[in-house]
């Protein structure tokens, strides 16, 4: 039997997952992060992105995150994100939809608050869109 971790994603909203996992993997500010059972204590931001949840027997769970934190314990894995949703509840249309309306914003460039938020929301949108496809190739391949 395989060392586990113990996972809590959590969003402002709702806690959406709570159990062990063999391994998570998040995007850190600084680069995507594998963390493992055992791992080192830390505390870091997140950028939009994706989180995967390796659960025990090798099925994988894929969350889609806003940002937030990440902290990690020895046998703990905490995410705390602002929004967090399940790959799988992610409405495709909606973040098309937002990029486009954020790309709008950016070629028209007319104020740097706008510039700035329009920036933040094609991140957004763009995690999303890559979350529904690593989503849609785990069913191709699985």
């Amino acid at each position: 039997m395989a060392m586990t971790l113990h996972v809590d994603i959590v969003s402002a909203e709702k806690e959406l997952f709570s159990g062990p996992a063999e391994m998570v993997t998040a995007p850190g500010e600084q680069g995507e992060l594998g963390i493992l059972p055992r791992h080192s204590q830390l505390l870091t931001r997140l950028k939009p992105g994706q989180v995967r949840v390796k659960l025990q027997g090798g099925e994988e769970q894929i969350f889609y995150v806003s940002g937030g934190l990440l902290e990690v314990q020895p046998s703990l894995v905490t995410i705390l994100s602002d929004t967090a949703e399940r790959a799988r509840d992610l409405d495709e249309a909606a973040a098309q939809s937002a990029k486009q309306r954020a790309e709008q914003v950016i070629a028209a460039h007319q104020s740097d608050f706008e510039y700035a938020r329009a920036k933040a929301e094609l991140a957004e949108a763009i995690a999303q869109l890559q979350t529904i496809e690593k989503l849609r190739k785990m069913r191709k391949s699985g």
